[in-house]
């Protein structure tokens, strides 16, 4: 096992012959490190101002660009992504960017061919206190929040972990499927491995990648929306003789998810419990139904009080007692259980409703394998339900159709929930929208229900042939202006859909060549369910595709694609 070092000394300490990073057979020693971070130095001081924004895809190349930002003395703000309203916020808030950012932002760049001589000079600890990094997290209402986190919080965090789960990693190499810009990612896949010596892997985003990166000892550093997604046919045998910990923050993961992730990778995910703002607070390793309790990380206190979680933490910018918005019950064992969030309280007509509680009631059901609910504001507050179903419930709603599945669904709420109380909208996906921490955030939640495509159900998926339903929602972006007094839906989205949803179900060319037969039969207007067919037919590279409902076609066509544009 490599020496220990800490953060504020990374870039002082000469350790020549220490791996920072790994991709494939290439490697990044230490001494080339110090010199990329020498480079990201030189190249902040000579910009102006206090605080720079950071964004980038590699691992390797973000550590040097953050520890060059802390030698200029910079203070450094992660963004989750480069969105236009991203960019605009960072604009009348940082005085630079470095990284993956668009090149109309002027993004600062270290001085090329000058990575050698300057590893060699005087490099003074970073001071602990002063040395900053911020961390934006979207919050419950999707606004950005920065949140500051000190060097020596960070530097505090990593040593728990160290404390509490070093003896069993050793040398693995850090592999991670999620992203460094967020404080899991930041601590998991950089901070730590930087200061205990575990080489740093690319991060993949696919478990075929996944199972085929892990080559000789590993962590892995995850999330429950990789965890809870392995597909069956994959060969894990590789990678289950080189695991040694999968780590998964960012939610609770599901008692069958861990039991699945155990099957495949070999030995059950290590949850981390905490928030941006509160650092790390708790852990467990658990595969069992009910899981079992959370236990506190090294040196973090906590309590009850009024049934919300506390906690006192060097992890936190003061010593004081945090109360976190967690309903929690202590176990016999000294641990304890969540139960939910405690502000997730809200009014329909006047009427509180618990949208955790809901949510639970809705898992509850048969066909309901994970549930989120929130209030859509408007001129009449609504409650909205997102489901994801289990194989059977996605039978149903195939065999019942839209309208009649709800109706059971709220036929099993009235128990316990009101008219008023129960959804009034719903959203069936796949899985539930994550960023890249794998949280299911309330703005995404949201653009759900203001979609611009319908969420398609598919009927029929063959080689060559394929059948999708879908209801013409009246929210759809679609219908906005096409027109104001008789919304209708519009002939080139039609197309759109129909190319689109064939991408999903057929390996179509690259190009487009040409429209053939393009017919409009009758207009769809809001509340409809259209049936969309499609046939392609390889040997002339053509798709054809055809809308009806039970008012009969409604258009119908032909697309011709080339391998390439003309």
């Amino acid at each position: 096992m490599a020496e220990w070092v800490p953060l504020q000394q990374i870039a002082s300490v000469p350790l020549h012959a220490r791996t920072v990073a790994r991709c494939g057979a290439a490697e990044l020693r230490h001494a080339e490190f110090r010199a990329h971070i020498a480079c990201w130095r030189d190249a902040f001081q000579a910009r102006r101002g206090h605080k720079v924004a950071l964004y980038f895809d590699d691992t390797a190349a973000f550590a040097a660009a953050l520890f060059g930002a802390w030698h200029a003395g910079k203070q450094v703000l992660l963004c989750a992504d480069t969105l236009p309203q991203t960019l605009h916020w960072l604009d009348a808030t940082v005085d630079g960017v470095a990284g993956d950012f668009p090149v109309e932002c002027g993004p600062i760049t270290p001085a090329p061919g000058n990575d050698a001589a300057p590893a060699t000079a005087h490099w003074p600890a970073l001071d602990a206190l002063t040395t900053r990094v911020q961390v934006l997290t979207s919050g419950s209402t999707g606004a950005p929040v920065a949140i500051d986190k000190t060097l020596a919080q960070l530097a505090r965090e990593v040593e728990a972990l160290e404390a509490c789960f070093g003896a069993q990693l050793g040398d693995a190499a850090v592999h991670g499927t999620v992203s460094h810009q967020h404080i899991y990612g930041l601590l998991f896949r950089v901070l730590w491995p930087l200061a205990a010596g575990r080489a740093i892997a690319p991060r993949v985003h696919f478990h075929e990648d996944l199972a085929a990166s892990v080559q000789g000892p590993a962590i892995l550093v995850s999330s429950p929306a990789l965890l809870k997604r392995i597909p069956a046919g994959i060969d894990w045998a590789q990678a289950q003789r080189g695991l040694r910990a999968v780590f998964s923050s960012g939610g609770a993961l599901p008692p069958e998810a861990a039991q699945a992730a155990r099957a495949c990778l070999g030995l059950a995910p290590i949850e981390i419990f905490g928030s941006s703002e509160t650092g790390g607070i708790a852990w467990r390793q658990s595969a069992q139904t009910p899981p079992s309790a959370w236990q506190p990380l090294p040196g973090v206190a906590w309590r009850v009080v009024d049934a919300q979680l506390e906690v006192a933490s060097p992890h936190l910018p003061t010593r004081d007692w945090w109360r976190t918005s967690d309903r929690v019950q202590a176990d016999a064992a000294g641990g304890f259980v969540l139960l939910g969030r405690a502000d997730r309280i809200v009014k329909v007509e006047e009427q509180r409703v618990s949208l955790t509680a809901l949510e639970q009631q809705l898992q509850a059901l048969p066909a309901v394998v994970e549930a989120r609910v929130l209030l859509l504001d408007g001129a009449r507050a609504q409650l909205a339900a997102v489901l994801c179903l289990t194989p059977e419930g996605v039978h149903a709603l195939q065999a019942t159709g839209r309208r009649t599945f709800i109706q059971h669904l709220n036929a099993a709420l009235a128990s316990s929930q009101g008219a008023v109380t129960r959804p009034r909208r719903w959203r069936f996906v796949d899985a539930m929208p994550a960023d890249a921490q794998g949280k299911a955030t309330d703005a995404a939640l949201r653009a759900l229900f203001r979609p611009a495509r319908p969420q398609p159900i598919w009927v029929r998926r063959e080689p060559a042939l394929a059948q999708l339903e879908f209801e013409l929602d009246p929210q759809l972006l679609v219908f906005d202006g096409h027109f104001p007094q008789l919304p209708i839906l519009p002939g080139v989205a039609q197309l759109d859909w129909a190319v689109r949803h064939a991408r999903e179900a057929f390996a179509l060319p690259p190009g487009f060549l040409r429209l053939e037969a393009l017919k409009f039969q009758q207009v769809a207007r809001p509340g409809l369910r259209l049936c969309l067919q499609l046939e392609w037919l390889a040997e002339t590279a053509t798709l054809r595709f055809a809308y009806h409902s039970a008012l009969g076609p409604h258009a119908s066509g032909r697309v011709v694609f080339a391998e390439a544009a003309p």
